[in-house]
């Protein structure tokens, strides 16, 4: 192998993948990570045949560092370190003022140091992986892309809060988030779905650790359910979703007004782990047979199934729905009960279709188009730093 290479780093809520691509080509040719899984934290690389070549147990807190690290200097062993170009990440927020795709300097870190509020389980991951990468290879161009950055283009109806105006200040606005994701499916569209429906009325439902729904016209975001920061919208898995602010207030004098504490609470003991009091991970809470695994699954398609009723009215209907996301591409029997409530939308799951794994599965009674797919945020941002490196 001669030819130079693009990293791709993506640090998420619950994993860190990682890929490199042919600079030229983007042809993937390995790819890997790390994942929080209830039989611990496993690395593991796969060659571009899908082989596994590397796989391990990692024991650390610092577990994304740790990967970062390991990943190196794998690619130290195969002789591959200096054939990178350019390294890109995601990172889960711009901070209002970073809204396309940019080369990471003092004055960018600086902002995203800044933006950690915003983004409390995210950012400080985005900027642990950024700066480690920056220490073992300083002289690489290192990009980041922003999952804030799908949505920029929403109306100002859509982004503002019913906040008193002495009040507002830049920033106190809806963002929205898995921005890299929806992307990815705005560039399948026309794979997946007639040009009209490709063109129309598509509610994309990103449902993993981290969810939301995206609709979109024209393959514009019109609507997004996450909104000022990533605990808002769909349950998740250690996010409780939407709340009513009066109920977060409460939580704070509960607490004795500490904020710290209640923050980690919602961030990190709330959604799917909160209410089932055994997993975040939703495979764990399909095989379970305890009431608060059952409950939490529930809450999680209810939910699910409101939102996406909500997200159909601000887009004026319903043309096509992709499923991606951990959950979305790979949970059939999740699938099948959120579309279960939805048969006054037009949506209807050929049973035989969702459970075999197919990419098209609305029945043939159904009035939407309906696809579920992976999605793919590492070839999204390897095209973005592409561009960079390029000066395009």
């Amino acid at each position: 192998m001669s030819e130079p290479l693009l990293l791709v780093i993506n640090a998420g809520s619950s994993s860190l993948k990682f890929a490199t691509f042919n600079a030229k080509t983007l042809m993937r040719l390995f790819a890997g990570g790390a994942e929080m899984r209830s039989s611990g934290i496993r690395f593991t690389i796969e060659n571009e045949h899908d082989v596994c070549v590397r796989s391990e147990i990692i024991e650390s807190t610092d577990w994304r560092r740790q990967t970062v690290e390991k990943l190196f200097a794998w690619l130290e062993d195969e002789k591959l370190t200096s054939l990178i170009k350019a390294i890109g990440h995601r990172v889960v927020h711009g901070g209002g003022i970073l809204c396309k795709p940019c080369r990471i300097d003092g004055p960018v870190l600086d902002t995203l140091e800044q933006a950690v509020p915003l983004a409390p389980l995210h950012l400080p991951e985005n900027l642990k992986a950024i700066r480690t990468a920056i220490r073992i290879m300083p002289e690489l161009t290192q990009v980041a892309c922003f999952d804030t950055a799908f949505h920029a283009c929403q109306s100002r109806v859509t982004r503002t809060y019913a906040l008193p105006a002495e009040l507002y200040k830049p920033g106190y606005e809806r963002y929205g988030f898995h921005g890299l994701s929806y992307e990815y499916i705005t560039s399948r569209l026309n794979d997946l779905f007639s040009p009209h429906t490709a063109e129309g009325r598509v509610i994309v439902a990103h449902l993993g650790n981290g969810a939301s729904l995206c609709g979109m016209r024209e393959g514009q975001s019109v609507a997004t359910t996450l909104g000022y920061s990533t605990l808002d919208g769909l349950i998740m898995g250690t996010r409780p979703g939407n709340l009513d602010p009066a109920l977060v207030l409460q939580l704070v004098r509960d607490h004795n007004g500490d904020i710290d504490h209640v923050e980690r609470l919602l961030y990190q003991r709330a959604g799917l782990l909160g209410v089932s009091g055994i997993s975040h991970d939703m495979r764990v809470l399909l095989e379970s047979n305890a009431e608060g695994a059952k409950l939490a699954v529930e809450l999680f398609v209810n939910r699910a199934q409101r939102e996406l009723g909500s997200i159909a009215v601000a887009i004026g209907g319903i043309d096509g729905l992709v499923f991606t996301g951990g959950m979305g591409a790979h949970s059939t029997t999740i699938r099948e009960r959120i579309a279960s409530g939805l048969e006054w939308l037009g949506i209807s799951l050929d049973p035989d279709r969702n459970f075999a794994g197919n990419v098209r599965i609305e029945s043939s009674q159904s009035k939407v188009a309906i696809a579920a797919i992976e999605t793919d945020e590492e070839i999204v941002i390897a095209r973005h730093t592409r561009s960079i490196i390029d000066g395009v």
